[in-house]
C-alpha cells in the first residue's frame, strides 16, 4: 500500500461523500442554532402590537417568533439528517472493510495468518472496524458542529459586541490550552493499551478453546493465569494513562463548562451596562451564544483521543492490507499429470531461521511417498509448501511439471486434497461439511463419498441423518468420526494428489479400521504424500524420505533403508520397541 494512501481519512475514502455531506449538514445545523440564539434576544424587545423591520422584513412580534421557530426547525432537521447520513456511511464502510479484509486474508500466505494469531485478527476484523464505524457514525457530524458552532458564535459575538467576544474567547482559549495538554497522546501509552487489549483477546480465545483440557487437568489456577495477567496488564496500562491526565482533564472540563463563561461574560457585560455602553438585548444574546461556544468546543477536545484511537485502528487494518498477496499468473498453466517435484527448495518462516535446506525429491504420478523424521524435521512444512500455504525462498516446486507459482489458486487446489490430524468441521449440517469440497455436487455424490469414507451408516443412524448439525468445530462427533467426515470431503473433491498427515494418529482401534478402509478408497489411483508417525503403515510405500533438521538424510524403500543402518533404521528400532511397551504396576513388575 502506498504511503500517501495510508491514514485514517484514506481508509474512509469509500464513504467520503457521506462524510462530507454529514459534516456539511452538521455545519448548517450548528450555524442556524447560533443565528437563532443571537436573534432571540432582539425579538423579545419587539413591541407586542407593532411591526418592525426584522432581517430586512416588516414583521410583528409573533411573526418574528414564527421565523425563529422555522430557523430552529431547520437547525434540528440539518442536525438530525447529518447523523442519519453519517450512520449510513458507517455501515457502508463497515461492510466494505470487512469484505476487503476477508478477501485479502484469503489471498495472503497462510503463514501470516498463523503468525498474526486469532486474537489479533479478531481485534482487527471486529474491534478496529467497529472503532471506525463509531468514528464515522458519531464523530464526523460532531466535527462539523464543533468547528462551525464556535466560529459562528465568535462571528455573532463580534457582531453583537467585540468586547464580550474577547472576554468569552479568553475563557475558551484557556480551557482549550489545558485540554490540549491533556489530550497530548503518549505514543508509548497508546501502544501498551492496544497491546494489552490484544493479550486479553488472545487469552480469552485460548482459554475457551482449551476448556476441555482445563477442566480435565487443571483447577483453573494456572490456565487462568494468562487471562488474569492480561487483565492486570490492561489495568496497569490504563491506570498509568489516567494518572497522567486526570487532574488537568478535570480543570479543563471545569473551565469549558458553561458557568465560567457565564460568570466572565456576565460580569463584563454588567459592567458595560452599568456604564451605559451596552444595552440589555445584545447582553442577553451574548450570554446565550457564549455558553454554546464552550459546549461546542468540549466534544472537539475529547474527539482528539477518539481520532487517535481510530487512527490506530486504521493503521492496524492497513498493516493487514499491506501484506503482499500471493502472486498468480495472468494466464494459468495446467499441470500435465499428478507428479510432485521439489527442486533445491529452501524455506524459512518470516523472522525465523531456515526450516528447509536445499530439499530435492520426486513423487511420480500415482506413487506413494512417505515423509518421516524426528519432530521438527520439516515434514509438515514440506507438505504445506505444495499448495502454497507459503512460497519457497529458493528453488521451486512442480506439480505436473508446472511451477506451483504459475498455477491459479483454484486450479492448484483442484489437484490437491488434504487430510490432516487436526480436523475442522463448521457449525453446519454433516452434508454441508462434506459438500464444502464440491458445492455443485449432488446429494447422491455426497452419499457415495460418505459410503467410501465408511461414515454413511453412522450418519444414517442419527435422527436427522445428513441434516444433523456437527456442532461447534464438530464437538458432537468423536475424533474418528470427524476424521472420516474430512476423508469423505476429500473423496468428493476427487483431486489427483492426496496429502495425509497421519490421519489415523488419534483414532481408537475401532475407528482406525474404518479410517484405513476410507483412506484406501481416497488414495486409489492417486499420487499420495503421507507424513508418517506410525512406521508400520508405510512399509510398502514406493519411497520413504527421511528428514532431519530440514534436510533429506535418506531416501529409498523400507528394506533398503534398514540395510543402510542409518537414521531410518534407528527410528524403526525405536518404533518397534515402543510397540512392545506397556504399563505395569509395581506389584506386577515385582
Amino acid at each position: 500500500m502506498q504511503e500517501e494512501k495510508r491514514g485514517l481519512w484514506a481508509i474512509m475514502a469509500p464513504v467520503k461523500k457521506e462524510i462530507q455531506m454529514a459534516i456539511l449538514l452538521s455545519v448548517l445545523g450548528g450555524t442556524l442554532l447560533v443565528v437563532d440564539m443571537a436573534l432571540l434576544a432582539y425579538v423579545m424587545h419587539i413591541p407586542l402590537r407593532e411591526s418592525v423591520v426584522f432581517l430586512g422584513l416588516h414583521v410583528s412580534f409573533l411573526g418574528a417568533f414564527a421565523l425563529l421557530g422555522i430557523i430552529a426547525i431547520g437547525s434540528f432537521w440539518f442536525s438530525k439528517y447529518a447523523f442519519l447520513v453519517s450512520h449510513h456511511g458507517a455501515f457502508k464502510l463497515e461492510e466494505i472493510l470487512r469484505k476487503r479484509l476477508i478477501e485479502h486474508l484469503a489471498h495472503i500466505p497462510l503463514g501470516h495468518i498463523i503468525s498474526t494469531g486469532s486474537g489479533a485478527l479478531k481485534k482487527v476484523l471486529l474491534d478496529d472496524v467497529k472503532n471506525l464505524h463509531a468514528f464515522v457514525a458519531d464523530s464526523t457530524p460532531m466535527i462539523g458542529k464543533s468547528i462551525a458552532t464556535p466560529m459562528a458564535s465568535l462571528i455573532a459575538l463580534v457582531w453583537i459586541d467585540w468586547r464580550l467576544a474577547l472576554a468569552s474567547s479568553v475563557v475558551l482559549v484557556l480551557g482549550g490550552v489545558i485540554m490540549g495538554v491533556v489530550m497530548q497522546d503518549s505514543v508509548e501509552h497508546r501502544k501498551n493499551y492496544d497491546a494489552s487489549q490484544e493479550q486479553i483477546n488472545r487469552a480469552v480465545i485460548e482459554f475457551v478453546q482449551a476448556m476441555g483440557v482445563v477442566r480435565t487437568f487443571d483447577d483453573g489456577s494456572s490456565s487462568f493465569k494468562r487471562y488474569a495477567e492480561a487483565l492486570l496488564s490492561y489495568k496497569e496500562c490504563l491506570k498509568a494513562w489516567i494518572n497522567e491526565t486526570a487532574v488537568s482533564a478535570k480543570i479543563g472540563m471545569m473551565i469549558l463548562s458553561p458557568m465560567p463563561t457565564l460568570l466572565v461574560v456576565g460580569g463584563v457585560g454588567s459592567y458595560f451596562i452599568a456604564h451605559q455602553s451596552l444595552s440589555f438585548a445584545p447582553f442577553i444574546a451574548a450570554l446565550l451564544i457564549s455558553t454554546g461556544m464552550a459546549d461546542a468546543m468540549m466534544p472537539l477536545m475529547w474527539m482528539s483521543n477518539f481520532i487517535k484511537k481510530s487512527q490506530a485502528s486504521a493503521n492496524r487494518i492497513q498493516e493487514i492490507m499491506a501484506i503482499t498477496s500471493l502472486s498468480y499468473p495472468a494466464q494459468t498453466l495446467i499441470p500435465n499429470d499428478a507428479s510432485v517435484v521439489f527442486e533445491n527448495v529452501s524455506f524459512a518462516y518470516e523472522g525465523h531461521t531456515q526450516v528447509l535446506h536445499n530439499v530435492s525429491f520426486q513423487a511420480p504420478s500415482g506413487s506413494v511417498t512417505a515423509l518421516i523424521g524426528p519432530s521438527g524435521a520439516g515434514k509438515s512444512t514440506v507438505a504445506k509448501l505444495i499448495p502454497r500455504f507459503w512460497d519457497v525462498n529458493e528453488g521451486r516446486i512442480l506439480v505436473g511439471g508446472v511451477d506451483v507459482r504459475s498455477i491459479d489458486a483454484w486450479v492448484l487446489m483442484e489437484h490437491i486434497s488434504f487430510v490432516f490430524q487436526d480436523t475442522f468441521l463448521f457449525y453446519d449440517t454433516l452434508k454441508a461439511n462434506i459438500k464444502m469440497a464440491n458445492p455443485n455436487a449432488s446429494d447422491d455424490a455426497v452419499i457415495e463419498a460418505a459410503k467410501a469414507a465408511q461414515i454413511h451408516d453412522f450418519i444414517m443412524s442419527l435422527p436427522q441423518g445428513y441434516e444433523t448439525l456437527a456442532g461447534d468445530r464438530g464437538t458432537r462427533l468423536s475424533g474418528g468420526q470427524k476424521q472420516r467426515l474430512t476423508i469423505a470431503r476429500a473423496i468428493l473433491r476427487n483431486a489427483p494428489i492426496v496429502i495425509l498427515d497421519e490421519a489415523t494418529a488419534f483414532a481408537d482401534p475401532e475407528n482406525e479400521e474404518e479410517i484405513v478402509k476410507a483412506l484406501a478408497n481416497l488414495t486409489k489411483d492417486k499420487t499420495v504424500i503421507i507424513i508418517a508417525h506410525r512406521l508400520s503403515t508405510i512399509k510398502d510405500v514406493d519411497q520413504i524420505i527421511v528428514f532431519d533438521k530440514g534436510r533429506i538424510k535418506e531416501c529409498g524403500k523400507h528394506e533398503t533403508l534398514l540395510a543402510q543402518k542409518g537414521l531410518y533404521a534407528m527410528l524403526w528400532e525405536n518404533y518397534e520397541q515402543a510397540q512392545h511397551w506397556d504399563l505395569r504396576t509395581t506389584r506386577e513388575s515385582a
